[in-house]
């Protein structure tokens, strides 16, 4: 017998539900204030201006080129581990007053959105930063299912749309996946060359590529001729710097969206928002160390085993795939990497955590 597949898309919106009104009912501890070293530049001097996007005048820090400007998506679901990652970030800077964050957030229901806004101001209340609405029905129709329900939230696409919703006068961003954390300066990833380029990110040339598109694509005569030219490499989208001014000279944004809608006439890749970047940018990336993204402590997309780090130095920890450090502290399952998570965790006070 079939099962009825009509009522899993009610389904996984009341599991959602559920899980958006537990953990915005959570109580975060407020997180200590960090300050500039003396060396810092202000905010208020070079800030970038233009007829289409004139600074708050309430807020003036928002196009400033000397803030290192840092975009996440921000959800109910994931709110311990955005607020963990907010933390490592701001502790680990060295000018964590010219950090600026730019949240995304879904625009409905206001009130949810409200209630995200209110728990970050309380756990920071020194934050600099702006919650932009996204709206689910821009993307809802464009998303094919994937491999794990997770992949397909709206909200995990909003990063196609960053150089739309943040300020124009904006012309660089680094965009942070909500399962990580930071154990160096943001501001040395931020600074990173992109040579004329529109994101970097760190590539990982050893990972099967071919393995992120099905037989369709490569069968496919014309399809299979979109990487020729290209040294294509697999990256991972939870850790990119962006170049803004160029993403929307070059309407990238209009790219991603138009493999999203083959996509849906054609099955041609499983995993969720990642191909579309990889279809558009592998082997057109400028390099980052592999040092910033220590990607895969989550497991695969099936079991969330526990893995080691890869070898070389780290500046950031990744929990990408299905095992997310928090959910696994609480459940008294931990892999020995998430100790590394666990004192940046606001909403407990420290684990005791044996080996």
């Amino acid at each position: 017998m079939r099962p009825n597949t009509s009522i899993l898309p009610l389904l996984l919106t009341l599991s959602l539900v559920t899980q958006n009104a537990a953990a915005t009912s959570q109580h975060f501890r407020e997180a200590p204030q960090f300050y500039n070293s003396p060396d810092c530049p202000s905010l208020y001097h070079h800030i970038n201006q233009n007829n289409n996007d004139a600074p708050d005048s309430q807020n003036p820090k928002i196009c400033s080129e000397n803030a290192v400007h840092v975009a996440m998506t921000l959800d109910a679901a994931y709110l311990r581990g955005s607020l963990a990652a907010i933390l490592s970030v701001l502790q680990h800077s060295s000018c964590p007053e010219n950090v600026y964050f730019h949240f995304v957030a879904a625009s409905a229901p206001a009130a949810h959105a409200f209630r995200l806004n209110l728990t970050v101001s309380k756990s920071f209340p020194y934050l600099n930063f702006r919650v932009y609405n996204f709206d689910d029905a821009a993307v809802a129709g464009l998303i094919s299912t994937s491999i794990r329900a997770a992949l397909d939230c709206p909200l995990n696409y909003a990063r196609n749309y960053l150089a739309d919703l943040l300020p124009q006068c904006l012309k660089k961003v680094v965009y942070l996946d909500s399962d990580l954390v930071l154990v160096d300066d943001i501001a040395k990833l931020a600074a990173t060359p992109l040579g004329g380029l529109v994101l970097a990110a760190p590539e990982y040339c050893n990972a099967n590529f071919t393995s992120y598109f099905t037989p369709t694509f490569w069968s496919n005569p014309s399809l299979s001729l979109t990487f020729e030219g290209r040294n294509a490499c697999y990256f991972n989208t939870g850790v990119m710097v962006i170049d803004l001014r160029r993403w929307r000279d070059g309407d990238y944004t209009t790219k991603i969206v138009e493999w999203m809608e083959l996509q849906k006439r054609m099955r041609i890749y499983e995993l969720g928002s990642l191909p579309p970047f990889l279809l558009v940018f592998a082997g057109n990336i400028a390099p980052v160390d592999h040092r910033w993204n220590q990607h895969g402590l989550g497991g695969d997309n099936f079991r969330g085993l526990c893995r080691d780090l890869h070898p070389g130095p780290v500046s950031l920890l990744h929990w990408s795939g299905k095992g997310k450090p928090w959910a696994r502290l609480d459940a008294s399952r931990h892999c020995p990497l998430d100790a590394l998570w666990a004192p940046y965790d606001l909403l407990h006070t420290p684990y005791a955590l044996e080996s």
